[in-house]
């Protein structure tokens, strides 16, 4: 394994894509609006796997947000979606909500997700389908009932039903406890710490590192996982467009669920500062 390569960075537009020795680091570059991820970050984030899996120098991929944040997740802005029938609105939200995230499931390289700031419902959907989730010790974690729902196998069935029916944030121990992070390092060591670990990853042989990966997702699928999945979408769906329901908050950019979980990070929920409020 060389490491004398010179450095190179790819500007794809919402992401980035730089190397760094046998380590490829995929970027969400829109810091302006916390990472959120629209059809086209998720595109140029498929465009930078694309690259780091041509490339046979890479062994391990970071992914990572700028800006202090993962992602604060879903772009709720219009115009999202952008074919016009029917068949192909639905094979459009699939391959951003399932189809995509699956094959960086399966990416055949080891990945880590480098987490800091918020990683909110999209966040925790693409931090989940990397092998290993790194975080701050400032980090804050919102999962849900989310199109790719993978939170019963991150959290434990009844963990994962305690946070979606109260909605509210993990801090990144919470979530190391529950067996979703794997590493929690104050802030200022994240980059260091992750960068270092990549590459210790990095010194093993990439054909020993790719059939241990294959081999233990395996095992998750003989539970169900992708099956799952494949049937929680519909689920999702099916949610999303119930006459007289909406996921999202009355006069607000942001899901219900999701501003419950804000709210309550302000104290502003039931029984939180000792009184009692109506609902």
């Amino acid at each position: 394994m060389s490491d004398s390569r010179a450095p190179e960075v790819r500007d794809l537009g919402q992401v980035t894509f730089h190397t760094e020795g046998p380590l490829g680091i995929v970027t969400l570059n829109r810091p302006q609006v916390l990472n959120a991820q629209g059809y086209e970050l998720l595109a140029q984030v498929d465009q930078a796997f694309d690259l780091a899996q041509a490339d046979q120098a890479i062994r391990v991929v970071i992914v990572r947000g700028a800006g202090g944040v993962f992602s604060a997740g879903h772009d709720l802005s219009p115009g999202q979606q952008r074919a016009g029938d029917p068949l192909e609105r639905y094979d459009e939200f699939k391959k951003y909500n399932l189809d995509l995230l699956l094959k960086w499931r399966d990416f055949p390289k080891p990945t880590i997700a480098m987490v800091d700031g918020y990683c909110i419902y999209a966040g925790w959907m693409l931090a989940a389908v990397m092998d290993l989730v790194f975080a701050s010790d400032q980090a804050q974690f919102l999962g849900g009932f989310v199109e790719y729902n993978s939170i019963p196998w991150d959290l434990g069935f009844r963990k994962a039903k305690e946070i979606c029916f109260e909605s509210r944030f993990m801090t990144a121990a919470e979530c190391q406890a529950a067996g979703f992070v794997s590493r929690v390092f104050p802030v200022h060591d994240l980059e260091r710490e992750t960068r270092a670990f990549a590459r210790r990853v990095a010194e093993n042989h990439p054909f020993t590192l790719r059939m241990t990966k294959l081999q233990i997702n395996k095992a998750q699928d003989a539970q169900g996982f992708r099956s799952l999945l494949e049937d929680s979408l519909g689920d999702y769906i099916a949610m999303m467009f119930m006459p007289g329901f909406s996921t999202i908050a009355e006069d607000k950019k942001r899901l219900r669920a999701v501003d419950l979980a804000v709210r309550g990070r302000r104290g502003e929920r039931y029984g939180q500062d000792g009184t009692q409020r109506e609902t």
